[in-house]
């Protein structure tokens, strides 16, 4: 019986090559089937495992971290953390000291939740495919992805549906149509009822990053006050957290910062002319972008990410703690967009020079260059020689008569 089971194991894992071959050409290839395989090539021969118990068709098998005492523990504190928040701040180093290993804890929990995400995400695309196999080209965001997911649900006809806020109207409004021409059929009630939990998990597992985020911004000013005097606490966490770390973001190039969060977008038919041409990720969210003209926010984002760089590297060796190194840069970059804004100086007119009586004869060259731009038709000459149309010109004699002032009259 037991040479029996390892020559099935054997067998079994040399089947699924081809096909986990197969699956790891698919854009999806980080979801629920990597986890299957990789559990499935790991199986000791000693183990005694049912190869028949084994699903991945629900849920609370794909994914696990919202059963995790590690989990349990690190939001208990953030939630015990939060609750204290307006009580008493007043020895507010002393709570960061306190809570310095929690923030590490935060920060490398977050980034497990937007793994998780992600493999969820996989999960319900996976087994809504077959129900609406465009809604995975047309919303990319998976919390977006979830949210309407469990909205819809076995609805065929999305006039039925309130999507109200839940999407922008334009976007709204392709899923409708395309979901009136789609070629999808309707799910069986237990692979509905475990997309369903599958998203109630993902809008879980956002609702605590959320939490998170919200502990790590009251700490912001006195883990990294100079990048929050320039960004933001709220900005300044979200761009951290995404970095994995103040010393990970410290190192990371201008270029990248700009891109920190950024989303794919849909045109959803529109053209690119009439969309935003460039990406930004949560720098838009600062309120020197939002206040900077739009022809000009291009150039504020590169710069904001340039100097938030410099303000990080200063906090994760600890200078600066007041956070005045912060504000100088943010002033600086107020400076700049300002000076950007500046109207150009206007071109004076050049005055009437007066020639010399005999003039010399000059050689070619750069003398009489320089003589000829000397004496060169002047502004106030050529808005003598022009005249405005359908007004008559006046002259110094009167009635038409002696020669015109043109556009200086």
């Amino acid at each position: 019986m037991v040479k029996e089971d390892r020559r099935r194991r054997r067998s079994l894992q040399a089947a699924m090559q081809p096909l986990r071959s197969s699956l790891c050409c698919d854009e999806g290839d980080d979801g629920w089937a990597d986890r299957f395989f990789y559990d499935l090539e790991n199986l000791e021969e000693d183990d005694d495992v049912d190869l028949d118990i084994v699903n991945y068709d629900d849920s609370d098998t794909v994914s696990k971290l919202l059963e995790t005492q590690r989990y349990l523990d690190i939001m208990q504190k953030v939630e015990d953390a939060l609750e204290k928040k307006g009580s008493d701040m007043s020895n507010s180093s002393g709570i960061v000291l306190q809570d310095y290993q929690l923030i590490v804890d935060c920060t490398a929990l977050t980034v497990d939740i937007e793994n998780e995400i992600s493999i969820v995400h996989n999960f319900i695309r996976d087994n809504y495919r077959s129900k609406f196999p465009e809604l995975q080209s047309l919303v990319y965001h998976p919390i977006d992805y979830a949210r309407l997911v469990k909205k819809i649900g076995n609805e065929t006809d999305l006039t039925l549906v309130d999507l109200d806020g839940l999407l922008p109207s334009a976007t709204i409004m392709v899923v409708s149509i395309t979901a009136s021409t789609t070629s999808g059929k309707r799910l069986p009630e237990q692979v509905l009822q475990n997309t369903i939990d599958a998203c109630d998990r993902s809008l879980a597992l956002d609702s605590s990053r959320k939490k998170v985020l919200d502990f790590l911004e009251t700490r912001m000013e006195h883990i990294a006050p100079n990048l929050s005097a320039i960004v933001g606490s709220a900005v300044a966490a979200k761009l951290m957290v995404t970095a994995g770390g103040l010393s990970p973001l410290a190192n990371l190039p201008s270029c990248t910062v700009r891109l920190l969060g950024a989303k794919k977008t849909n045109l959803a038919g529109f053209s690119t002319v009439t969309t935003s041409q460039f990406r930004v990720g949560y720098i838009e969210q600062t309120h020197i972008f939002q206040s900077t003209p739009p022809s000009l926010r291009m150039l504020a984002c590169r710069l904001l990410a340039g100097k938030s760089i410099l303000a990080a590297r200063i906090d994760s060796v600890s200078g600066h703690p007041t956070g005045n190194k912060g504000r100088a840069l943010r002033d600086k970059i107020l400076k700049t967009i300002e000076k950007w804004q500046e109207p150009p100086p206007a071109k004076r007119p050049k005055p009437l020079l007066v020639p010399d009586c005999k003039p010399k004869k000059r050689r070619g060259g750069r003398r009489l260059r320089r003589m000829k731009q000397r004496y060169a038709i002047t502004d106030m000459r050529k808005m003598a020689n022009r005249i405005q149309f359908g007004v008559a010109e006046e002259t110094y004699l009167g009635d038409g008569l002696g020669e015109g002032y043109g556009m200086l009259g």
